[in-house]
Parts: C-alpha cells; structure tokens; sequence
C-alpha cells in the first residue's frame, strides 16, 4: 500500500507520528466510451468557451460564481488556508461508540505509526479500547477540511472521515405517518422468520455476483466476438417483480417455508 498523507494525531500534549492509507479499494471492471459505429474511443477535450482553444491541465484553476460575478480560487490560494495546511489530525473530544450514526459515515483509512518507537501509538490505542470511547478528529486531507472518528480496528488505528450534520438528509416520508396497525399474529410470524435468518456476519461469504458475471461476459466476448449470444449464454434480463404485497401473512409464511426448505436441502447435502 501506499501512504495517502503523513502528520501526527494529536490529543492534549502527546503526538502521535502516523502514516495513512486507504483502507478500502474497488474492484469493480472499469469500462470506457467507444463510437458504436467503429470502435473508436471517445475523447473528452477541456475547452475554453470564450476563445475555443483547447486548454492544458496545468492551466485550469477553479472558480465560484454567483451568478452575477465570478472569483477564480488558484491551487496557490487553497494551500494558504491554515486548515489545508495542516499535518495534524486534532483530537477534539472522546465520545461513546454508540453515538454516532452509521449514517455519517464516509471514507476509511488505516494509521501506521511513523516513528522509530510506536509506543504514543499503542497507548492510544489501548486507551480507546479500554475507554470503550471513539475519538472525533479533525483534519485535512486533499485540500478538504474533515471531521472524522478515529477509532481501534483490530490492533490498528483507523480514521473514518464524517459526513458534516447538514449533509444528511432528514427522511421526511408521509405516508410514514399513517396509522398502521400490526397484528401480534404478524409479528410472531415475522420474529419467527427473522429468527431462521439469524447468523454470524461473515463478509468473504459475500460475493459481488454482477461484476462476477461482468468479468465472465468479457472473457466470453474476447473469445468468441459478436459472435456470441448472449441471450442464451446468461439468460438475458431478470423479469422485474414489484408491486405492494396484499396478504402479508402468507408472505411471511411462504417465506419461512423456503427458509426451512432450503435449511434441509443444506443438511442433506452435507
């Protein structure tokens, strides 16, 4: 892996010297624009309205305009703001786990310790876990002013940055409000299917099955060309299934029924 950003997480008067990287990857296939008619891949040219020229990377700065006036920001302005300037993930306070919303969170990161002795490192990380408590940091990355939790992962220090409280939506549903009225036949029934579904959270026994068949399709096409149907090769497009469910009690009685079903064909397999 490669260090994203270097800088030291500070909390009082202890520094902590630490390299971060990207804690997650995507692995999705990456696929591009071609013409239709011949192949061809299409460009994209960043071109000035005012004269038509076409304009180089390094000659293009940012801009805000208010619809009246319009300010250009360089690469040189950004970097003078003290906030984008800063090596320093601050701690600002220590905080229940439990209080932050799954929602908020963003971007995950690894810590490194960055120093010849990890002892600074350690401690912190002992701290949080026996504090049972999350650290909300600030700091910038990317000429981007975060917030971020900072928190224990195994015996590595991670930072997840935040989502700022105005950037969650509130769900606002009316027809939320409606005044539902659930049978405690219903909610036996749905308990009991929840109940066959109870399991461990393994990831790895979780595949993306569209890139899989994503990858499995462009084999077959480097193989086989045009000339390959694919129809038939993956069975073309799912019907859609919609619609409101009208009897849920039989809905939830079909569902237990497949569960259990499919419980047996797995032990007689084994």
């Amino acid at each position: 892996m490669r260090a994203v950003w270097k800088g030291a997480v500070t909390f009082g008067l202890v520094n902590v010297p630490v390299k971060l990287y990207s804690a997650t990857e995507d692995h999705d296939v990456s696929l591009h624009q071609v013409h239709a008619a011949d192949g061809g891949r299409i460009r994209y040219q960043r071109v000035c309205e005012i004269d038509g020229e076409v304009v180089a990377y390094q000659d293009i700065d940012k801009a805000y305009d208010d619809g009246e006036r319009t300010v250009v920001i360089t690469d040189e302005d950004l970097k003078a703001l003290p906030a984008e300037r800063s090596r320093e993930i601050e701690v600002v306070e220590f905080v229940p786990t439990e209080q932050i919303d799954p929602i908020m969170y963003d971007k995950s990161y690894y810590l490194e310790p960055d120093s010849a002795s990890s002892k600074a490192y350690v401690l912190l990380r002992e701290t949080l876990e026996s504090t049972d408590r999350t650290a909300i940091v600030r700091m910038a990355l990317r000429q981007k002013s975060s917030l971020a939790a900072l928190r224990v992962h195994g015996d590595v220090l991670m930072v997840q940055t935040l989502r700022w409280a105005d950037e969650v939506r509130a769900a606002d549903f009316k027809n939320l409000g409606d005044d539902v009225k659930i049978t405690d036949k219903e909610l036996a029934l749905s308990k009991q299917l929840v109940e066959s579904l109870v399991a461990d959270f393994d990831p790895t026994e979780f595949v993306d099955e569209y890139q899989q068949e994503l990858r499995t399709l462009i084999a077959a096409k480097l193989e086989q060309g045009d000339a390959l149907d694919t129809a038939a090769t993956f069975g073309g497009a799912a019907e859609e299934t919609g619609g409101e469910v009208i009897d849920l009690m039989e809905a939830l009685r079909r569902s237990i029924a497949a569960k259990r079903e499919d419980t047996e064909k797995r032990a007689a397999a084994k």
